[in-house]
C-alpha cells in the first residue's frame, strides 16, 4: 500500500514539474513575439504575461498557461505548448 501512495505521489510531483517547466517557454515566446513593440495591442500582452509568471512563481501552472494562452490572443498570436 504504502509503495502505491509513494507512486501516485512522484507521478502527480513529475506532473507538476512537466506543468511549471512550460511557463518559461511560453514566456519567451511572449518577449520574442512582443518584447521590442510598443504599441498598446503589445502593452497589454506583456502585462498580461506578467500576471500569467506570478502565476507560475506561486506555483499555479495550469492557470499560468491559460494566462499565456489569453496574453497570446490578445496580441493576436498562439503559441505552441510542450506535448
Amino acid at each position: 500500500m504504502k509503495a502505491i501512495v509513494l507512486g501516485v505521489s512522484l507521478l502527480m510531483v513529475s506532473a507538476a514539474a512537466a506543468g511549471a517547466g512550460e511557463c518559461p517557454a511560453l514566456q519567451a515566446q511572449i518577449d520574442k513575439e512582443f518584447g521590442k513593440r510598443f504599441d498598446r495591442t503589445a502593452a497589454t500582452a506583456r502585462a498580461t504575461a506578467a500576471e500569467a509568471m506570478a502565476l507560475h512563481r506561486a506555483g499555479k501552472h495550469a492557470d499560468s498557461v491559460k494566462k499565456y494562452d489569453d496574453a497570446a490572443k490578445a496580441g493576436g498570436m498562439e503559441l505552441m505548448h510542450k506535448k
